[in-house]
Parts: C-alpha cells; structure tokens; sequence
C-alpha cells in the first residue's frame, strides 16, 4: 500500500493558495486515478485506488498546515507502513520557482512547518518528498501574506504544469520506485 499525502489548509479561503499547493496535487492525482477524496478519516479526507497493482491511499490532512504530522503519523501507524517506502508527500516549496517539480527522499524540513511536523511524528526524516516550487516574495515583503495567497495569473500556467508534472512523478514513484523517479524528475527539471 502506497500513502500519499498532500499538504495544506482546509477551508474555502485557502482552496487556490501557494501553501495548498499539495492539496491541489492530490486532486489532479485523483483524477488521474478517477478517485474521489470525500471521506472523512484520520483527521483528513482521503480516497483510495488501485494503481500498478498496489492500494493507493490519497489524502488532505484537515489539521491545518503546522501539525500535518497528527494525521500522518496516525496514518502510518494504523496501516503499519514503512514510511521510507510507501509514503510520499506532496507540499510547497519556497526554493524553486513557480513550476519546478524536485524530489526527494528524506533530508531535513528546510523550514517548512508541515514537513517538521511530520518529521516529529514520524520520528524519521525518512519518506519521500515531492516539492512544488511557488517561488519567494520580492524581497522585504513578509511569507505569511505570500504563501496563503492565490498565485498570480502569471504563475497559473507554470502551477497547473508542476500538478501535473507532481502527479505524473507520484504514480512513476508508485509503479517504479522513488528513487527511479527521482532520477527521471529531477533531471528533468534541470533541462
């Protein structure tokens, strides 16, 4: 069984901000798998479907962004997984520009609470990552404001390419492994 998590903030004021940039991963992965992530559970709405032979579990922690890891570590305890292999989270990046999708396998949180809090409820830096660059705020201006806003229509074109380039790396992950597909994806994205 493959658990993928997407990051955000539940409610109607966050749907199209930079910091749901996983929330609106799982949805274009979900249509990609004709899924629906409507059920209630472990503090997130989730949806399963089957892939290259395996469960695929999708979910949106409703926990808001800071404490991600109450639900994902709940997750990862209830279905006994091993989070190096079979859990992959989808979130924001402030370190690449709008449209760069980067994988990676484990490392710190590089200041992203979300991932910190997973980090601490896992007690592993162990898990696969994928990031969605939404680019930083013009110098002097503060990241709060930044990252709960909607991107500009600029930046749309190049977010709806990394979605879709973010799910295409997740179900790759799924049917070859995470580290083939950061192979593929990350050199892609230095082209």
């Amino acid at each position: 069984m493959k658990v993928i998590v997407g990051l955000g903030n539940p409610g109607r004021e966050y749907e199209r901000t930079r910091h749901n940039a996983g929330f609106m991963a799982i949805d274009t992965l979900a249509e990609k798998l004709a899924a629906r992530v409507d059920q209630a559970d472990f503090h997130a709405l989730v949806g399963d479907a089957r892939f290259a032979g395996e469960k695929v579990l999708l979910v949106k922690p409703h926990t808001y962004m800071n404490v991600s890891g109450l639900c994902v570590g709940e997750i990862v305890r209830y279905y006994r997984i091993d989070p190096a292999m079979d859990l992959i989270v989808l979130y924001d990046d402030m370190d690449f520009p709008p449209g760069v999708v980067r994988l990676r396998a484990q490392g710190s949180a590089g200041g992203h609470n979300g991932i910190k809090s997973i980090i601490e409820s896992l007690g592993s830096e162990k898990f696969g990552r994928v990031r969605i660059g939404i680019g930083r705020p013009p110098k002097g201006a503060p990241i709060v404001p930044y990252v709960l806003g909607a991107f500009t229509a600029e930046e749309e074109p190049h977010i709806r390419g990394a979605l879709a380039t973010a799910a295409e790396a997740v179900l790759y992950a799924i049917e070859r492994g995470f580290a083939e597909a950061m192979t593929r994806f990350n050199a892609a994205a230095q082209a």
